[in-house]
């Protein structure tokens, strides 16, 4: 399934990719339902675009740049559904000051509503870490 992609759902990513870049809330809110539910890192499960907006995007847009959906995003659309999955970067700062890359992955669930996509569910967030935090034995 790598690399196969629906031209309406693929126009979709690039446009909230636009809008995450530009810290664009409003063009982000006009891409996703009100009734919509998110996954995140930030927050684990937030229901209503509202809260999405208050609780996930304004605690990260604004603290990242140079967002980037992958090379390779999986999308496709069947009648009035669609879904995303695609890998993402990008820039943060570190504790000490200076930027670094970070990346995660994403997959973005999509219904037509009154003529346009709107994405009725998302999950994005950080890859998981490889953390040493893990004990006893398998």
């Amino acid at each position: 399934m790598q690399g196969m992609t629906d031209p309406e759902p693929m126009q979709w990513l690039r446009e909230f990719e636009t809008a995450v870049r530009a810290r664009d809330f409003a063009a982000g809110r006009r891409l996703f339902a009100d009734d919509a539910v998110a996954f995140g890192t930030w927050a684990t499960a937030v229901t209503g675009l509202a809260n999405i907006e208050r609780e996930q995007w304004r605690n990260v847009w604004p603290r990242i740049r140079d967002f980037r959906f992958g090379d390779r995003p999986v999308a496709t659309a069947i009648g009035d559904s669609g879904w995303i999955a695609s890998e993402w970067s990008s820039d943060a700062t570190g504790a000490d000051g200076k930027p670094f890359r970070r990346f995660g992955r994403a997959t973005f669930v999509l219904a037509r509503r009154d003529g346009q996509w709107r994405c009725a569910h998302s999950h994005v967030s950080l890859l998981p870490s490889q953390s040493e935090s893990v004990h006893g034995r398998v």
